[in-house]
């Protein structure tokens, strides 16, 4: 049985963003006051300018960290936890309300598509008082896959072979 080798598959802009749209489960790491990185699971989409979008309230410590170092790393992460992944470093922006309420909308947009009662969800964003979050990718590496380095893989297959 052949095994899976790793991958390592270096994309653009484009195809980052094609790669990134449809999945929605990431891992977004901040910087704590003292450096240490605080990395929390989230959901998040792509705008139409290309950024990463998160929703979060004003007071959660990816905020506050984000207003103090407006730097962010996120893992993209597909379906399966064995799937694809890559990770995109950026400059990143906390938006608060009132600000952020048109920029909720195509959070929601980019993840769900069409909202039932768009009048209905902006109250909701309005008495939650949500925020969010934009990371302007600045760098990223490539599209990872999991598996054995391709010398172990060989190795290993003509061991059963």
């Amino acid at each position: 049985m052949a095994r899976t080798v790793a991958r390592a598959d270096a994309v653009d802009h484009a195809g980052l963003l094609e790669f990134v749209r449809p999945r929605h489960q990431m891992i977004l790491s901040t910087i704590r006051s003292d450096g240490r990185p605080q990395m929390s699971p989230v959901t998040g989409g792509v705008d139409d300018q290309g950024r990463i979008v998160i929703s979060t309230y004003p007071a959660r410590a990816k905020a506050a960290n984000l207003r103090r170092t407006p730097v962010a790393s996120v893992v993209v992460l597909s379906e399966e936890f064995t799937g694809a992944w890559v990770q995109i470093d950026g400059d990143a922006e906390v938006i608060d309300m009132p600000d952020a309420e048109d920029a909720l909308v195509d959070y929601y947009r980019s993840i769900a598509g069409e909202h039932p009662d768009w009048d209905e969800y902006r109250a909701a964003m309005r008495l939650q008082g949500k925020s969010l979050i934009r990371i302007t990718p600045t760098q990223w590496g490539p599209i990872a896959t999991g598996g054995f380095p391709a010398d172990v893989a060989a190795r290993l297959d003509e061991q059963d072979g």
